[in-house]
């Protein structure tokens, strides 16, 4: 299913409907280009950007998401001219979703000032990641290490337009040589 997206920041933010389920492809409207179209590859995922991301307020604009006519996004044809507005993202290995029954469908939720990291390893400290917010300009108002698991963590920012903000920009964050930060909405507080 094909959700379409207004905003002014179309580009990052069909990246971040990825939090919601898969992101196939993602068509920026030649005519019109603070709307994209974002397949997702199921239509639940779809429901779910759509439920959580419409009317959400992000660097002082409020985005709306609906159910677009188009069932699919159509890659340009061979030797078609496309100004770059078309991305394919079918097999990029970052999808959060790419293994059936994942506990990430499980832990989906909406956006909060909290966010859930994981995928940390063992050698980073509290110190590491929260200086990885501050520096990218977060204001990081408390942290916690999952007490059995220091792969997992909380960390609560100012305000959910930040955690969005954060989200966007610190997901596949690189930690170490083989880790790259998961982020994701939390439904918990610290």
């Amino acid at each position: 299913m094909t959700i379409i997206l207004y905003s002014p920041f179309t580009l990052t933010l069909s990246s971040f409907a990825g939090v919601y389920g898969d992101v196939q492809r993602v068509k920026i409207l030649y005519n019109k280009k603070d709307s994209a179209l974002i397949q997702m590859a199921e239509p639940y995922q779809a429901y779910l950007a759509m439920t959580h991301l419409d009317k959400l307020r992000i660097w002082n604009k409020t985005i709306r998401v609906m159910p677009s006519k188009h069932q699919a996004v159509q890659l340009p044809k061979e030797g078609q001219p496309d100004a770059g507005l078309t991305r394919d993202y079918a097999q990029n290995p970052l999808h959060r979703f790419k293994k059936p029954g994942s506990k990430n469908y499980q832990n989906i939720y909406p956006p909060s000032a909290t966010l859930h990291l994981s995928n940390i390893p063992a050698t980073v400290t509290e110190d590491e990641i929260k200086e990885a917010f501050t520096k990218n300009s977060f204001e990081v108002k408390a942290f916690k290490f999952f007490p059995k698991d220091h792969k997992m963590a909380l960390i609560q920012l100012s305000s959910i337009e930040e955690a969005v903000c954060a989200l966007i920009k610190m997901h596949n964050y690189q930690l170490s040589e083989s880790n790259h930060l998961r982020v994701s909405f939390s439904k918990s507080n610290i």
